[in-house]
């Protein structure tokens, strides 16, 4: 997978930013909560573009910082109660 630049993404109209960014967390949310990696993705794309950028390095501490943030995200989900998230498909 192509890794995204901080100075790829300040190239890009701000519109796309999250889009770009969500394309990356996307796939490695997935990975690890698949039933809530929309939801999640959305949360953390509300992070500051830079903090996110972060977030995807592949770097090892970089990436528990990843899971560390959908655990919080995780949390915030469960505090919520169930949705209909068994009626989305």
């Amino acid at each position: 997978p192509a890794m995204l630049t901080a100075a790829q993404l300040a190239s890009a109209p701000p519109e796309e930013r999250k889009q770009m960014l969500g394309e990356l967390l996307y796939p490695r949310i997935l990975a690890v909560q698949p039933e809530n990696a929309g939801k999640i993705t959305g949360m953390l794309l509300e992070m500051d573009d830079s903090d996110l950028l972060g977030l995807l390095d592949e770097d090892e501490k970089k990436a528990k910082a990843l899971d560390e943030k959908i655990n919080e995200a995780m949390q915030v989900l469960s505090a919520q109660g169930p949705e209909e998230s068994e009626d989305a498909e």
